[in-house]
């Protein structure tokens, strides 16, 4: 039903999107530093469940619903752009901290990590982008059902995006042990992460609607 090429179309855009720094990124790795691989990956099932909820409104006319009510899709993005806004500003405030630096880090309860990963996910602008703009471009109406090309083409993406992120959970520590014993290499990383987030909030804030 869904080609060869459309499951491999979207993996490979998702594998260049979850490599780029973001909010899914920044919260999985700042939870693993502070708390720990395992804190790391229920903050991944988090985000997972995010992925799958947008996979099925997708499947279920979530595009469509953008399309016909636009307020909708400017309101997530609104969101997405000041909640990655803030992140940005977080990290390039004077004083700001690297998202390796454990220091002044809460310690949360499984409960808040897993939620906290679900709403991350959730208003990730690049998230939303994928699922409402270009996985309806891999969906061939012609070879049968949408709903369950959109279903089989998210689970490949998902199956990319939680396969990175686990490298990445599991990378977190010792990346922080580098950096640490580095300054120079750390506030560099600090003002790389910090200029992407704040240049993607802009992208997204005045990107066109969907459709």
């Amino acid at each position: 039903m869904v080609t060869t090429g459309a499951v491999l179309g979207i993996m490979l855009v998702e594998l260049g999107m979850v490599l780029v720094p973001g909010p899914n990124m920044v919260y999985l790795v700042t939870r693993s530093v502070t708390q720990g691989r395992m804190a790391g990956f229920v903050s991944l099932a988090g985000v997972a469940v995010g992925f799958a909820c947008y996979m099925c409104a997708t499947a279920f006319g979530l595009s469509a619903l953008f399309t016909y009510v636009p307020a909708l899709y400017t309101v997530l993005k609104i969101a997405g752009a000041l909640y990655l806004l803030w992140l940005a500003w977080q990290t390039l405030r004077p004083g700001g901290t690297s998202m390796f630096d454990t220091g002044g880090t809460t310690v949360d309860p499984p409960l808040r990590l897993f939620t906290m990963g679900l709403v991350t996910n959730l208003l990730n602008p690049k998230i939303a982008m994928l699922y409402m703009s270009l996985l309806p471009q891999f969906i061939d109406p012609s070879r049968g059902s949408v709903a369950v090309q959109s279903l089989i083409l998210g689970l490949a993406q998902i199956a990319v995006a939680v396969t990175v992120s686990s490298l990445i959970v599991l990378g977190a520590g010792t990346a922080a042990a580098f950096l640490r014993t580095r300054p120079t290499w750390q506030r560099v990383q600090r003002y790389v992460t910090g200029t992407v987030l704040g240049a993607l909030a802009l992208h997204l804030g005045l990107s066109r609607p969907a459709t």
